[in-house]
């Protein structure tokens, strides 16, 4: 708090300044910041004032034997335990990025039908998640399925640590249920791949070359793309050298979709960069990961009982209705304070290996 104190003081100093908003791009940086400190000081001030309350109504209680507060007392401590647990989530999101918003993709493995329907159901379990925290969505390209379901989607969370929430989801989903189908009623798994990079910003360098675009325009249609569908407003993008394609055909002019698409390509394009130098370190640690497409984080059992479980945190739930509803919060908690956990580890196994090399 010491430090978010100074900065603030800091921040402060510098918004009043004549001129600054002669560099809007900073200032506006600035000024994000500046919320932020505010918002972490006021609420830290916020949860100490209201102790010290309860602390004094507590003394009270006992000084008069008046056990009429305890009610009272017991509503304020559960009050001030779920200001903490929130702190500690945020505490979590530490990650240079985390503050981004999300841009999550969802692609169905083989199944047909099957896959393409659970891929629908995983897309609304974060769209009910996302309006249960306030976040907005994005709707960017949505590939309706042959009979049922979704062949693909691409959508934006847009919120204060999107990103950092949305990071732990991203995996192979598996579903085991008796598919609706299947007339025979045999039970089906079906994988789902999601994708979750940060929404990047003018303010990170990527450089595109207009030369090495491929732009296509075709007409919308399927879901989100109805209102569209009478002229070519879609837009395709293909970057030749490494043969990542974006679309979008939401919005309703072209120029609109191919904003977004391009706002998609940088993301895109710096997360591939971003993954080649994390796999250079690894291969430097001689570390050995598989991202295969059967490694699911999490698996959703419908039949013959009824279970989520998290693979990675061991955490389950027999509720699957709730958690399909968008009730993912406990897993998204659990699974940021394994990555923590795990990335302590293995500084503190980095370390001891450099040791290890220096004697």
């Amino acid at each position: 708090m010491d430090k978010a104190r100074s900065e603030l003081e800091v921040l402060r100093r510098e918004t009043s300044q004549p001129g600054f908003w002669e560099d809007q791009e900073g200032a506006r940086k600035k000024m994000a910041l500046l919320s932020r400190y505010e918002e972490e000081v006021s609420r830290y001030d916020r949860i100490i004032e209201h102790i010290s309350e309860l602390e004094e109504m507590n003394r009270l209680s006992l000084e008069e034997d008046d056990s009429s507060f305890e009610h009272e007392i017991e509503v304020g401590i559960s009050a001030v335990k779920e200001e903490i647990h929130a702190i500690e989530t945020v505490s979590l999101l530490d990650g240079e990025f985390d503050s981004k918003n999300a841009i999550v993709s969802l692609h169905p493995g083989a199944g047909g039908l099957e896959s393409q329907d659970w891929a629908e159901m995983l897309m609304r379990m974060y769209l009910r998640w996302a309006e249960r925290k306030g976040f907005e969505v994005e709707l960017n390209d949505v590939l309706e399925g042959e009979g049922a379901g979704i062949k693909s989607a691409t959508f934006t969370v847009k919120g204060e640590n999107a990103y950092g929430l949305m990071s732990v989801e991203k995996g192979v989903h598996r579903l085991v249920r008796i598919s609706p189908f299947d007339a025979s009623r045999r039970r089906h798994t079906s994988f789902v791949s999601v994708d979750v990079i940060p929404e990047i910003g003018e303010e990170v360098d990527v450089e595109i070359d207009p030369k090495d675009l491929r732009i296509d325009t075709f007409r919308s249609s399927g879901a989100g793309g109805q209102h569209v569908n009478v002229t070519d407003s879609a837009v395709r993008i293909t970057h030749i050298p490494t043969g990542i394609v974006v679309q979008c055909q939401n919005e309703r002019s072209q120029i609109s979709n191919r904003t977004i698409a391009m706002k998609i390509l940088r993301s895109r394009l710096f997360e591939l960069k971003r993954r080649e130098k994390e796999k250079e370190i690894q291969e430097m640690r001689g570390e050995r990961k598989d991202i295969g497409w059967g490694n699911q984080i999490r698996s959703y059992v419908l039949q013959p009982y009824r279970l989520v479980k998290d693979h990675r945190t061991g955490l389950e739930s027999g509720n699957v209705d709730a958690v399909v509803d968008g009730e993912i919060d406990q897993f998204i908690e659990e699974a940021l304070r394994w990555r923590k956990a795990n990335a302590a580890k293995s500084s503190a196994g980095g370390n001891g290996n450099r040791n290890s090399n220096k004697s």
